[in-house]
């Protein structure tokens, strides 16, 4: 029995479009599928929902190859079945980070806890950690409470690169659009994918500030740096090649007026399949092309006098 993750362009308003389905019956695995629904009318992104399936459907394999069933009764979990799932975890090979075990796990609790109320609570000795858990606005007396499953992650080191490291970095930069994203994240402290997400009118340049989208499409307004601002009016006056696109950050294309050479030198590329990558031309641009180059290879017939 296999199972996958599939996306629904049309669904119900108030259903998930991220689904986990059997692959030969494309039957629903309903426990997780109800979970989504339950995420999504809390207005998850689609990429929380993609991740949060993903994960469900690994912990289902892990189910089914063990019950032969993905279908879950409540008498079937124990206080141990997370436990017994991060024993699984940690006997893979390639063994996954603790993250990612803590990640898989949290998500399983919330599923099963979503559909199972009265389950049985997840206990593992050595595990958990008691601690005081405060009131909102720290009123009345904290109350003991217990962490949830989880396993020892390593600590991230952060070494700080050296003054020739940063000179070196900012000199690989060949274009105004590269500085103005990595400016954006460096000055600005934005996400890659906000800083992906930024359209023309999301830039208020006159009052320094920019508008952004962030997780469960949150906007914010932030002030910009003055080198910030200097960045984006340098990349806006020389090098945006389209007036008309909505995105802030477009890629540079042959209609712009450049050569694949010139284009290929511009963007630092060593060979001209990348450059290709970048390229987008539409069949209009193709006849414009064989047109312009008909037009310049016939001449004329001269005119005879009558």
């Amino acid at each position: 029995m296999k199972f996958h993750v599939v996306y629904q362009n049309t669904s119900p308003s108030a259903q998930s479009p991220v689904r986990v389905v059997e692959q030969a019956t494309g039957r629903q695995v309903d426990w997780i599928n109800r979970f989504l629904d339950r995420e999504y009318v809390r207005r998850l992104a689609d990429n929380t929902l993609r991740i949060y399936a993903h994960d469900l459907l690994h912990f289902l394999r892990w189910w089914e190859s063990i019950h032969h069933t993905g279908a879950i009764a409540e008498g079937d979990l124990t206080e141990s079945t997370l436990l017994d799932y991060v024993r699984f975890q940690s006997s893979q090979q390639p063994k996954p980070a603790g993250s990612t075990i803590n990640h898989r796990v949290a998500v399983a609790e919330c599923a099963l806890r979503n559909e199972f109320p009265d389950a049985p609570c997840q206990v593992a000795r050595g595990f958990h950690q008691a601690y005081l858990r405060r009131k909102p606005m720290g009123l009345g007396r904290p109350h003991l409470a217990m962490s949830r499953l989880r396993v020892k992650t390593s600590k991230r080191n952060i070494v700080p690169l050296s003054v020739d490291e940063v000179a070196r970095f900012w000199s690989s930069f060949r274009t105004s659009r590269d500085l103005a994203i990595v400016g954006l994240m460096l000055l600005q402290g934005l996400r890659s994918k906000e800083v992906l997400d930024l359209n023309r009118d999301d830039l208020l340049l006159p009052e320094a500030q920019i508008r952004v989208r962030g997780k469960g499409n949150k906007l914010r307004f932030l002030p910009l740096a003055p080198e910030a601002i200097q960045l984006l009016d340098h990349y806006l006056r020389l090098e945006r090649p389209d007036r008309s696109a909505t995105a802030l950050f477009v890629s540079l294309m042959v209609r712009a007026g450049l050569s694949l050479p010139a284009l290929m030198k511009l963007m630092g590329h060593a060979h001209i399949q990348t450059t290709l990558v970048y390229v987008q031309i539409t069949p209009l641009e193709v006849y414009q092309q064989y047109a312009r180059a008909v037009a310049q290879h016939i001449r004329p017939l001269p005119v005879t006098p009558s």
